[in-house]
């Protein structure tokens, strides 16, 4: 088994969410008493927040770097950040740190890919959604077409991410308008819906709508383990 480090800690309820459903997979799988090899880098989420603001990216972008040999220093086989958003800086983080990062985005198209989609709706931050790093990587290395809500409603989820999602706290009314967000894009040819923010799929499940949701964590967390218990398999032989 190769050990996992996260970078996390933006939020830190979807890197509680990162380390639940890791461990409970690994359990799932091997079975007993198991759990899995993690380290965690956990951010002041604050402090991204504010520069991410400011667009002050390539500070963001040491920052990972910087957290991503800690922890490799600390046994770290393979590196994942928490993050939707985040993830823009996946492949230099990547090359710079000298570990396999597994990309937010190609674990969700793999994912994509097996329902045999061609087109899914997008929700999350309007980094995510307006960024050519997470769109333009499902289209043109995965051939998945991405649609995004109207700008006024890029506007609204974004705030609705930060101000109450972040904040472990969400209003009815608020989560009414993801929803109606959701069913526009269904209406535009969406086959799922991709929830393109680590704390969307805290208050939106698959009891909320009728097409198939793809929920990154959890899938982005579940790569995590195929990949650790693949590489500890190849070892072995």
């Amino acid at each position: 088994m190769k050990t996992i480090g996260l970078i996390g800690g933006m939020s830190w309820e979807s890197t509680l969410e990162y380390y639940r459903t890791i461990n409970e997979e690994m359990k799932n799988r091997l079975g007993g008493d198991h759990s899995a090899e993690v380290v965690i880098y956990s951010f002041d989420f604050h402090d991204i927040v504010d520069l991410q603001n400011q667009g002050r990216w390539e500070e963001l972008e040491q920052m990972m770097i910087e957290a991503g040999n800690g922890l490799k220093g600390a046994g770290a086989d393979l590196l994942l950040i928490c993050a939707n958003t985040m993830n823009r800086m996946a492949d230099d983080v990547e090359a710079d740190v000298g570990l396999p990062l597994l990309h937010i985005g190609d674990a969700t198209a793999e994912a994509v890919k097996d329902e045999e989609m061609k087109t899914v709706g997008l929700v999350g931050t309007r980094y995510v959604m307006e960024g050519g790093f997470y769109r333009e990587r499902l289209k043109e290395k995965h051939g998945i077409e991405v649609l995004i809500p109207a700008q006024g409603d890029r506007e609204r989820v974004h705030e609705i991410i930060y101000e109450e999602l972040c904040r472990g706290n969400v209003k009815e009314s608020s989560k009414e308008d993801l929803l109606g967000m959701i069913r526009t894009l269904t209406e535009r040819g969406a086959e799922g819906i991709v929830l393109g923010c680590t704390e969307l799929p805290l208050y939106i499940t698959e009891k909320d709508i009728d097409i198939p949701l793809f929920d990154t964590t959890r899938i982005h967390a579940k790569a995590a383990v195929d990949q650790a218990l693949k590489d500890g398999e190849a070892e072995e032989v």
